[in-house]
Formats: C-alpha cells, sequence, structure tokens
C-alpha cells in the first residue's frame, strides 16, 4: 500500500514540476503575447497594408479601435506576465482573465487576420492551463 501512495505522490510532483515549470513559460509567453499585440495594435493605428478588409461582420470596428485596444491589451497583458514572474497570487488570478479577456479579444479579431489569431489564441489557453494547474505548495511539501 505504501507503494502505491508513493507512487501518487512521484506522479503528483512531476505533474505539479511540469506545471511549475510551464507557469514560469506562462509568464515569459504572456510578455511575449503582450509585446506583439502591442506591436500588432500598433500597425492596425497606422492602417498598414498588412491588414485586408473582407467581410462585413456584426462586430466590425475602424481598424484604428481595434488597434488602440490591441495596444492596452497587450500592455495589461506584458504587465500581468512580468508580475506573474514575481510569483504573486493576485498576478496568477489576474493573467487567468486577462488571458481570457485576449482569447476573446482575439476571437473578435479573427476576420482581419486569422492566422495571428489563431496562434495567439492557443497560446492562451496554454497559459491558463499551466497558471491554472500549477498548486506552488504541492511542489515544496
Amino acid at each position: 500500500m505504501s507503494q502505491n501512495v508513493r507512487a501518487d505522490r512521484e506522479d503528483m510532483s512531476l505533474e505539479q514540476g511540469f506545471a511549475a515549470g510551464t507557469s514560469v513559460g506562462a509568464a515569459i509567453i504572456m510578455i511575449l503575447i503582450g509585446v506583439l499585440q502591442f506591436l500588432q495594435g500598433i500597425a492596425a493605428v497606422a492602417e498598414d497594408e498588412v491588414f485586408v478588409r473582407g467581410q462585413e461582420y456584426l462586430f466590425q470596428f475602424d481598424l484604428t479601435t481595434w488597434g488602440w485596444i490591441h495596444i492596452v491589451v497587450g500592455a495589461v497583458v506584458a504587465i500581468v506576465g512580468i508580475a506573474l514572474i514575481t510569483g504573486a497570487t493576485w498576478a496568477r488570478v489576474a493573467a487567468i482573465i486577462i488571458a481570457a479577456l485576449s482569447i476573446l479579444v482575439n476571437f473578435v479579431w479573427l476576420p482581419y487576420y486569422p492566422g495571428w489569431a489563431i496562434a495567439i489564441i492557443a497560446l492562451d489557453v496554454v497559459v491558463i492551463w499551466a497558471i491554472s494547474t500549477w498548486n506552488p505548495r504541492a511542489v515544496y511539501s
């Protein structure tokens, strides 16, 4: 019976170690996502030739408006990512909330730049998983 408990603890510590490492990676990914969304917003505000105006959608905004939305969201994502590196509990909660907001913003951004939006959505899902599955107390016990 003690072998089963030991095996369960080893499996749990392995999973928690992976989640802890992924959480640090999630903080770095959040900083990267923030910078990329910020640059994407600058490109949209500058009305660069990168973005194609396609079909009319119900949730359509002006490209400049989308640019400012991405600039603000990108700055907030990067700031929360920096705070997440410090390991603050509030940063973990804020990171999940802002990553979910980033998913929503990029889902609505899909008609303008689908490949980029899907990549950021996938990274945000990894961030949410890593932060929500990591239990810092389990690593030290």
